[in-house]
């Protein structure tokens, strides 16, 4: 025990010794960090910080591959990495299969290297072809993906990025796609 305290006590100081980490005022990233990483200015939203989310599923739905961006990021840049985060299928005896036999996607991937990306990996592709094709041909196969965002979505927690830390925002939409594969699986067993 030390000495007894005086009658009256100092008030704090913003920033003094008293608290945590000083001249921070209580927080811990600047005020010019705002949005964190992985963010960049949406195009759709008055150039607001946002993040877009890149998925590969497979025919019903289920998450296969999640990939964060920038929301200004074109979304064929991040294409090859997407196939490549594709998990190893295990199951039957032999090696493992990798990817998938067909891929279907939108107009905004119908660029070149896109469709090199998927011929090097031995993937026939069904993508849609800007000026020549309308989208409803597709749209038997997009709504798939449309209703596994507005699955992501019913997680109040994704629908509007509150996260700074691009780490933690990845790991919350990781564990959404799990609970959504989790959710699927639950009428199989």
């Amino acid at each position: 025990m030390g000495p007894a305290a005086s009658g009256v006590a100092a008030t704090p100081t913003p920033g003094g010794s008293d608290r945590l980490e000083p001249g921070l005022h209580g927080q811990r990233i600047h005020c010019s960090q705002k949005g964190g990483a992985g963010t960049g200015p949406n195009p759709t939203d008055r150039g607001k910080a946002g993040t877009k989310r890149h998925l590969v599923t497979d025919r019903c739905g289920i998450p296969l591959a999640c990939l964060l961006s920038g929301a200004n990021t074109h979304d064929s840049r991040p294409f090859e990495d997407l196939l490549d985060a594709v998990p190893s299928i295990s199951g039957k005896p032999g090696r493992p299969r990798r990817r998938p036999d067909k891929l279907h996607a939108d107009k905004a991937y119908d660029h070149r290297r896109c469709r090199r990306a998927c011929l090097r990996r031995g993937i026939k592709h069904r993508i849609a072809r800007r000026g020549i094709e309308s989208s409803q041909r597709l749209g038997k196969h997009r709504w798939i993906i449309e209703r596994t965002f507005a699955w992501i979505n019913r997680f109040r927690r994704l629908a509007i990025r509150y996260e700074r830390r691009l780490d933690i925002h990845h790991a919350l939409t990781a564990l959404a796609c799990s609970l959504i594969c989790l959710n699927a699986l639950q009428g199989r067993f």
